[in-house]
């Protein structure tokens, strides 16, 4: 892993769960963008946070477990590699109570200007309180 992580619990309520009586996947999806915006909200300087955002184009989850109602998780996220163009890689694990790794994932994120709404190349400066 590169550092620095960022790390987040996560409690399974009742809305989360499908009629398997599992955290649905839409909920897993949510809580891996939910990682993303806090870390960001967290570590981006402030000129950054004003002046871009981030929309997801890709997520590659790994499903090798899951919770049940009242069960946490512990979700660690960090910035893999370096970035293409406007495109940055997170990587997000979800580890249960016990450190198993229940639920892993690759997203692809694009950035851009908030002022044009366009893509803009993300800079090594921008990323770099991620690394």
């Amino acid at each position: 892993m590169s550092a620095p992580t960022f790390d987040k619990t996560f409690t399974a309520r009742p809305d989360h769960i499908d009629e398997l009586g599992h955290v649905n996947n839409a909920v897993w999806v949510q809580w891996i963008q939910d990682m993303a915006t806090a870390h960001w909200e967290a570590a981006a300087r402030p000129a950054d946070r004003e002046a871009f955002f981030w929309v997801v184009t890709r997520h590659e989850i790994d499903y090798r477990g899951n919770i049940a109602e009242g069960d946490r998780v512990t979700g660690t996220t960090w910035i893999e590699g370096p970035a293409r163009g406007a495109q940055s890689t997170r990587r997000v694990e979800f580890r249960d109570t016990e450190g198993k790794i229940i639920v892993s994932a690759t997203t692809t994120w694009a950035m851009l200007e908030r002022a044009t709404q366009r893509l803009a190349r993300v800079r090594p400066d921008v990323l770099a309180p991620f690394t």
